[in-house]
């Protein structure tokens, strides 16, 4: 009996990933466009895979502080049914890539510690989702994907607004755990389905989801 989880894999970079996330009942799949990412994309090779998608999937753009030149070229090229910011884009950034794109907009927030809540109450207003990720260490070239967990009691009992995902160093060994700590009905994983940095494997793909599916 499956829960009513939904799971999203982040970073995939080829259609073997895509098809594998597919088959394993992902509902979302992301895409990174972020040069220090070693799971950055270009725009024409995202169009390509976004392409491949099967329909039914929600397909995810991940940005970080982009500007509307790179937005334009981004959403006139590659079919997507959502941005997602993870940047440190203002709540007004927010509203104006929601208003300026007409499609739904998910904005990650990094949280560390307690005080790092408050934001969360602020952005569920104006996103139409809010992605609850571990808090980049100090100094790290990524926003996220960095392999790490939060504190995920800091969560429980927590209503938003917004429907919420969580992610931050999810794997198959701990997903099932987060989720009933949590309480998250929506769970995001990249590096934990991975054989190396960028590289999905498709066996840690199956297992992550099965285990959220199954929690």
């Amino acid at each position: 009996m499956h829960n009513d989880i939904s799971v999203k894999i982040c970073g995939l970079r080829d259609p073997a990933g895509v098809d594998a996330a597919a088959q394993a009942g992902a509902r979302y799949v992301g895409f990174v466009f972020f040069p220090k990412s070693p799971r950055h994309l270009d725009i024409a090779d995202a169009a390509t895979l976004a392409g491949h998608v099967p329909m039914g999937i929600c397909k995810v753009a991940l940005t970080v502080n982009a500007d509307n030149a790179m937005l334009d070229a981004l959403t006139a090229a590659v079919p997507l049914d959502m941005l997602q910011l993870h940047g440190s884009e203002s709540v007004e950034r927010v509203a104006e890539v929601k208003a300026r794109y007409g499609l739904p907009v998910m904005k990650a927030i990094g949280v560390g510690e307690r005080a790092d809540l408050v934001q969360l109450d602020t952005y569920s207003g104006v996103a139409d989702q809010i992605l609850v990720d571990a808090k980049p260490p100090k100094g790290a070239d990524l926003p996220g994907g960095n392999g790490l967990a939060f504190d995920w009691t800091l969560l429980q009992n927590r209503v938003w607004r917004a429907p919420w995902m969580l992610a931050g160093g999810l794997t198959p060994l701990n997903v099932a755990e987060a989720i009933k700590r949590t309480g998250a009905r929506q769970v995001d994983v990249s590096s934990g389905v991975e054989s190396s940095a960028g590289v999905k494997d498709a066996a840690l793909i199956h297992a992550l989801v099965d285990a959220a599916l199954n929690a």
